[in-house]
Formats: C-alpha cells, sequence, structure tokens
C-alpha cells in the first residue's frame, strides 16, 4: 500500500498500492470492493469533499476518476511520466496531480486539462489546495516547495489570450509605448 485516505463523511477508506488497484475498506477495515483499471501501480488516492468521486494517481502516467460504486468514470491523460499525487479543490470542482514529469497539472472533472504548472527540475511527489482553493502547494524532490496563486494564473492565462487577440494591431497600428504592453505576457 503507498497510499490511503478516509472519504469526508469518515465511514471509508480508499487505499492504492503496487498490485495496480484501489480497495475500498470499510472503517472496521473489511474489504468492500476493488477497483481495476490503471495499468501500473498506484501512487495517490483522493476523495472529492462530497465523497462521490475518487481520484487515484497512477504509474501508469494517468489520472483516473470512480464513482463510489466502483464505476471508472474518466481517465486523464497528459502526464508524460509516473503520477504521483493527487488532490480535489475544496469545492470539488478542480483536480491536481504531480508527475515525474516535474510538472503540476489542473483538471476538471471532465477530465479536461486546465492548466500545466512549470517550476520544479525534478519530479513533484505531493499537491495539495488550501482551504479556500485559491492556492496550491507542490513539493518536490528539488527541495522546493512551490505556493500557486491560483488567481494570479487566471489572469496571466487571460492575459496571454488578449495580448494574442490583438498581435496584428499592437505589431501593425500602435504607438512604441503600446507595442510593449504585451511583450511579457505574449
Amino acid at each position: 500500500m503507498w497510499s490511503v485516505a478516509w472519504i469526508p463523511e469518515g465511514n471509508t477508506i480508499a487505499s492504492g498500492g503496487g498490485d495496480n488497484t484501489i480497495k475500498l475498506w470499510d472503517k472496521n477495515g473489511k474489504e468492500i470492493q476493488t477497483l481495476r483499471g490503471h495499468n501500473a501501480s498506484i501512487a495517490s488516492v483522493a476523495w472529492s469533499p462530497n465523497g462521490n468521486i475518487i481520484a487515484s494517481a497512477s504509474n501508469d502516467n494517468t489520472v483516473k476518476l470512480w464513482s463510489i460504486e466502483g464505476k471508472e468514470l474518466k481517465t486523464l491523460y497528459g502526464h508524460n511520466n509516473d503520477v504521483l499525487s493527487v488532490t480535489f479543490s475544496p469545492d470539488g470542482k478542480k483536480i491536481a496531480s504531480g508527475s515525474k514529469d516535474n510538472t503540476v497539472k489542473l483538471w476538471n472533472l471532465k477530465g479536461e486539462e486546465l492548466q500545466t504548472l512549470y517550476g520544479h527540475n525534478q519530479r513533484v511527489t505531493s499537491v495539495s489546495f488550501n482551504a479556500d482553493g485559491k492556492t496550491l502547494i507542490s513539493a518536490s524532490d528539488d527541495k522546493a516547495l512551490i505556493l500557486w496563486n491560483l488567481e494570479d494564473l487566471k489572469l496571466d492565462k487571460l492575459m496571454k489570450a488578449a495580448c494574442q487577440q490583438v498581435k496584428d494591431y499592437l505589431e501593425y497600428n500602435a504607438t512604441e509605448s503600446e507595442k510593449n504592453l504585451c511583450n511579457k505576457n505574449s
């Protein structure tokens, strides 16, 4: 076993490990169910805040979302190496994953990748949201913790998109001072 997590209401436990499965247990240690679908070891498991979804991170480079009944809901593809950590945002609308590919990825519940966060130069071993979900922290073998202000990341993404839209105007019609408005955001 490499990871274990209590369901928020406290009566069910999820575990994952080297046998490529997620096991659900009752609070007395009786196995309830085994979830199969990963092709490699499970490095991390997490429950959604409402306890309806289980996320599993695997050495098969994926994150899988499961219903509490054990049905595989989605597979999240995007990492290029083992996924070592997974967590839900406090509102349950986002998932963060950390990987041996040195990145953190943010996802929605539809399995769509929202953003890739670069900053570590070695594998990302753990990810966690703060209580209001506006900050994410990641830990890495590079001996660094990075605090990601998710509100700032949204603004950066918006600025990049806006600058891309006005790129031609700035290149051909803007004054010299206006041309520099998007240099750091393009």
